[in-house]
């Protein structure tokens, strides 16, 4: 057995699991539950900080994407990196980063500062992501490795609610840049923590980095993103028409590469593998729907219920509560039933509960909504675990940070796709209904100065149901205008309802169709192992004995 890792830190032995697994798994959750937040929280916080700093749209936009952008583009590639540098290392590393971005955007004043702070914590996010999941692997032997990934899976769906609601919390007392202070000290704890409990573990004879493949990744992934985020709200011309051409044409050249490199960044004959196609695209697809419902209906909370940022997020902790259950008993399906049951069925079942908004009216409250969340978390929680379960253990011990990287990248994309796409269609649904409404609107009685002031409000409402509230609210002011107050908000909350409705019909026939073409991908009967013939246990044991100088 070779020597133990020099530094603080447990020693890890090839003669028996890891004895503080579980403890450390509890830290990479942690790690995993503020890289998540960091998205859900800004939902709440945005229209503080729309107000306060008087964002445009195009800032709100790149506030919330600026996030998204680097930390898609870079997890492939930080994930490698871990394996060659440790994987510890780049949990910590990745924490410090994060936790910096965070001060500064506590401390943020105007829209510049504010996304120049999401990038930084998305470059953060990018380095944790892969290495709390690749890390998970090598301490968990393989027989516990599902009920591992299992609670991993239901840290994301408990940040989901979670971010909300702490969000909710600090802003009923303060101000939004305390919604991004508040993962300074949980960075701080989980890095003390990963020091203490979480092994130092890297992978044998990783002597060299891909660094051209890892540029075309960050370059294709990051274009497409930037191009779907950019399109969707601008239409594909311009920058985004750019910033796509160039993710197509890095693409092309990532594959030519990476099937003639002797050491690929990603080896992209184990992603053509069924069993690991398919389950990517299941992860892909799920976060996809899930992160486009999550747009939707927090919107509708919080701008036709008018629940306050602490009451939306507190709405949204079914949808935790549902993904932690599923989660529990996808730890035990899959084995009885075969991974193609637990991610096929998770699938349609979420399906099932994005279904469910499409009967949306004006009249409709909570409960369709609880419903929906309800279904949606826990196919989630079906699905995600063993499809990851399956990614992870499609590639040796060694490419774990691959694995990881390529697991996150299809959540985050599938993410970033879903709001993107589906949030482009409630943008165009919603503008079409509410457009007969605000064309009988008198605007030919004003005159002067107030004629184009009027114009920019229509425009507003016209543009988004938050919009429509924020011309409410002003008009409610005025005596002159407040009788339109009413009928304004009535109208914005029926296109928007019915906005709901055509979008998740949208998303929940794409994922219903996804999950027939992952059943059919999938093996019948075949459980996590089967995946790839790696030679996992002996792979696993190997990779143990490897640590971080």
């Amino acid at each position: 057995m070779s020597a133990p890792a020099a530094g603080i830190g447990p020693a890890l032995g090839a003669e028996a699991p890891y004895r503080l697994r579980w403890a450390g798994l509890a830290v990479l959750c942690l790690s995993l539950l503020i890289v998540v937040m960091a998205n859900t929280a800004l939902i709440v916080a945005a229209p503080s900080m729309l107000r306060d700093l008087q964002l445009t749209s195009t800032d709100m936009q790149w506030v919330i994407d600026g996030y998204t952008v680097p930390y898609a583009a870079l997890m492939l590639l930080c994930g490698v990196l871990g394996d060659r540098f440790g994987r510890r290392r780049a949990l910590l590393t990745g924490l410090a980063v994060f936790a910096a971005g965070a001060v500064y955007g506590s401390l943020a004043d105007s829209a510049v500062d504010v996304i120049a702070a999401r990038l930084v914590m998305g470059v953060g996010a990018a380095v944790i992501m892969p290495a709390t999941l690749s890390l998970l692997v090598a301490m968990f032997p393989s027989h516990e490795r599902a009920r591992a990934i299992a609670a991993w899976a239901a840290t994301s769906g408990l940040a989901i609610a979670l971010g909300p609601m702490l969000a909710g919390w600090l802003l009923e007392s303060h101000a939004w840049g305390s919604t991004f202070l508040i993962n300074v000290p949980i960075a701080a704890a989980a890095a003390i923590a990963a020091l203490a409990l979480v092994p130092a573990s890297r992978a044998e004879g990783l002597d060299r980095t891909d660094w051209i493949g890892g540029a075309l990744s960050v370059v294709a992934v990051g274009g497409l993103v930037y191009a779907i985020i950019e399109g969707a709200h601008f239409g594909l011309h311009g920058t985004a028409l750019v910033a796509l051409l160039a993710a197509v044409v890095a693409a092309v050249v990532f594959v030519a590469w990476e099937l003639r490199h002797p050491r690929p960044l990603l080896d992209l004959r184990r992603v053509r593998d069924r069993t690991v196609g398919g389950a990517t695209v299941s992860v892909l697809l799920l976060f996809f729907a899930t992160f486009g419902a999550i747009y939707f209906v927090a919107q509708q909370f919080q701008f036709v219920f008018g629940y306050g940022p602490l009451e939306t997020g507190f709405r949204l902790l079914p949808l935790a509560v549902a993904v932690s259950l599923g989660a529990a008993l996808s730890s035990r399906v899959a084995p009885r039933l075969g991974t193609r049951v637990a991610v096929g069925g998770g699938m349609l079942v979420a399906a099932a509960g994005v279904l469910t908004l499409t009967v949306l009216d004006p009249a409709s409250g909570y409960s369709p909504f609880l419903a929906s969340l309800l279904l949606l978390g826990f196919g989630i929680g079906i699905a995600t675990p063993p499809a990851t379960d399956l990614i992870m253990d499609g590639f040796p011990d060694s490419e774990l940070g691959a694995a990881g990287g390529l697991n996150d990248t299809a959540v985050e994309f599938g993410g970033s796709l879903g709001i993107a796409l589906l949030g482009s269609v409630l943008a165009t649904s919603y503008h079409r209904d509410i457009a007969g409404f605000l064309d009988g609107l008198p605007l030919n009685q004003v005159t002067g100065s107030m004629a184009e002031r009027a114009a920019e409000a229509v425009q507003a409402a016209g543009d988004s149901v938050g919009g429509a509230a924020i011309v409410a609210e002003e008009l409610a002011k005025n005596p002159f205008t407040s009788s339109y107050t009413e009928p304004l908000l009535e109208a914005s909350g029926s296109a928007f309802s019915q906005a709901i409705s055509t979008g998740s019909l949208v998303s929940g026939v794409i994922l219903t169709l996804g999950a027939a073409v992952v059943i059919a991908l999938l093996p019948r009967k075949a459980g996590p192992s089967q995946a790839v013939s790696n030679s996992c246990d002996t792979a696993h044991d190997r990779d143990l004995l490897s640590r971080n100088a």
